[in-house]
């Protein structure tokens, strides 16, 4: 049983299938948890300062927490060299 829990060391190979492009990619996840008043004004305010449209991030779900939501923001970028 406790093999299942044994990291998996080709977890992470690919097979040579042309997706050279996807691995030269981070994908980053940005996460607001809070108060439906607070993740949405959160939202906005990262709107205004540039960081990322209103609409890029996801619907507001609940949250662990059920007086909280959640929204989720997902970012894919280059790797630099």
């Amino acid at each position: 049983m406790s093999q299942e829990f044994l990291p998996d060391d080709n977890k992470f190979a690919r097979p040579n299938d042309g997706s050279a492009a996807e691995s030269e990619q981070d994908v980053v996840c940005v996460t607001v948890t809070g108060s439906p008043q607070g993740v949405r004004e959160t939202i906005l305010t990262l709107y205004r300062l540039g960081f990322a449209q209103v609409g890029d991030w996801s619907p507001v779900q609940r949250a662990a927490n059920p007086k909280q939501v959640m929204s989720v923001l997902i970012r894919r970028r280059k790797r630099k060299a």
